[in-house]
C-alpha cells in the first residue's frame, strides 16, 4: 500500500509513521524537509504545501492508495486537497478533532454521531467546515474520505491546559514546590491517549474502504479526573504538586487566549465512546496508562536542556491567579 502523508513528523503523526513503515506501508512524507530527524524507511517529498504550484509538481506523478493531511486547518486546505487528490487516491483522511463535538457537551458520553459545534473555539468550527466540504464532496463526488477525530494525544508534549504541552513551565513549578494552577474545581474528566496507542487505531484504518465517508473517534477509554492527571505527574516526578484551583471563567478573563481550549474543550468532562474503530480495527486497544505514558514524556524533556522551555509569562499568570485566590 502506498501511502502520503502531508507532515507525518509532528507530536501525534511521529508514532503514526513509524508504525506504517514496521507494518510494511510504503511510506511518504511531503514536508519542507526541515524535521531534524528523519523517520527511517520513510521516503520524502520536500516542498512547501503552500505553494500551489510545488505541490503539483511533486505530486504530477504519483497516484497513492491513501493520502492523509495532518497539517489541513482551514476550509482552503481541504479545497486545494479535493482538487489536487481527485482521482489521484482510493482514500483521503482528514485530521480534525474532538474538539469539534458540541460543546458544552448535553452528556460527557461522546461518539460519533454527537452533533460538531463548539461557539468556543475558531480552530473547531474550521474543523467542523472542513468536514461539511469533505462529506459534501463524498456525497455529490464520491471523494474518498475518512475523517479522524482525535483529543488529547501526547508523547513529547505535557498535556496539561496551562504551563504544559511545549512549555516545562509548569513541570519547573512543581520540582521547584511551588503552586501549579489546575482550571475549574478539578473533578471534570478528562481523557488522554498516548500516541504509540493512537497510532494502532490509525494505521489500522488506513487502506479501509468500509471507512469512506465515516467519521472516527481515536481516544483511550481510560478516564481521568484533572486531578488525578496532575497527581500522576506528580508520581512521575517523586513530588507531591501543590495544586490551586482557579475557575475557567477567571483564567480567560486574566488572558482570552485560554477561552477557546477552556471553555472550549478541557473545561467540560467527556468520556469518549470507542467502539467504531475498534470494530474497525479489532487490534486497536489503548494499554498505555497515563501514569507511565507521563514518565516517558518526562524523560524526553529531562533528555536535553533545550527541551525545557520555561516561559515567565506563564509563571506571572499563574502568581497573580494564585495570589488572587489565595487572598
Amino acid at each position: 500500500m502506498k501511502v502520503l502523508f502531508i507532515g507525518g513528523t509532528g507530536n501525534i503523526s511521529t508514532a503514526s509513521s513509524c508504525l506504517a513503515v514496521e507494518k510494511g506501508i510504503e511510506l511518504w512524507h511531503i514536508n519542507r524537509g526541515n524535521s531534524g530527524n528523519p523517520i527511517r524507511g520513510v521516503n520524502t517529498l520536500q516542498c512547501d504545501v503552500n505553494n500551489r504550484q510545488q505541490l503539483e509538481d511533486v505530486l504530477s506523478e504519483h497516484h497513492w492508495d491513501c493520502v492523509v493531511n495532518w497539517i489541513a486547518f482551514s476550509p482552503d486546505d481541504i479545497k486545494r486537497d479535493i482538487a489536487l487528490f481527485s482521482g489521484k487516491t482510493k482514500q483521503y483522511v482528514f485530521i480534525s478533532s474532538a474538539s469539534c463535538y458540541q460543546t458544552p457537551p448535553e452528556s460527557p458520553v461522546i461518539n460519533e454521531a454527537t452533533p460538531l459545534s463548539n461557539p468556543m473555539w475558531q480552530y473547531s468550527r474550521d474543523k467542523i467546515a472542513c468536514e461539511q466540504l469533505l462529506m459534501d464532496a463524498y456525497n455529490q463526488n464520491h471523494f474518498p474520505a475518512t475523517i479522524v477525530r482525535p483529543s488529547h494525544t501526547y508523547s513529547k508534549v505535557i498535556p496539561i491546559a496551562i504551563g504544559g504541552w511545549t512549555e516545562y513551565t509548569a513541570i519547573d513549578r512543581i520540582k521547584k514546590g511551588k503552586p501549579v494552577v489546575v482550571h475549574g474545581d478539578g473533578t471534570s474528566l478528562w481523557v488522554l491517549t498516548h500516541a504509540d496507542d493512537f497510532a494502532i487505531g490509525f494505521v489500522g484504518l488506513l487502506g479501509k474502504v468500509e471507512s469512506l465517508g465515516e467519521a472516527y473517534n481515536i481516544t483511550s477509554d481510560e478516564v481521568l479526573t484533572w486531578n488525578q492527571i496532575y497527581q500522576r505527574i506528580g508520581l512521575a516526578l517523586g513530588i507531591e504538586p501543590k495544586l490551586v484551583h482557579v475557575t475557567s471563567d477567571k483564567i480567560c478573563r486574566y488572558d482570552s487566549e485560554y477561552i477557546g481550549s477552556l471553555l472550549g474543550d478541557k473545561s467540560s468532562s467527556v468520556i469518549f465512546d470507542n467502539s467504531k474503530i475498534k470494530k474497525l480495527v479489532p487490534d486497536f486497544l489503548c494499554t498505555t496508562l497515563f501514569a507511565e505514558g507521563i514518565k516517558t514524556t518526562l524523560d524526553w524533556f529531562e533528555a536535553d536542556p533545550a527541551h525545557r522551555i520555561i516561559v515567565e509569562e506563564t509563571n506571572t499568570m499563574m502568581d497573580k491567579l494564585i495570589a488572587a485566590e489565595l487572598a
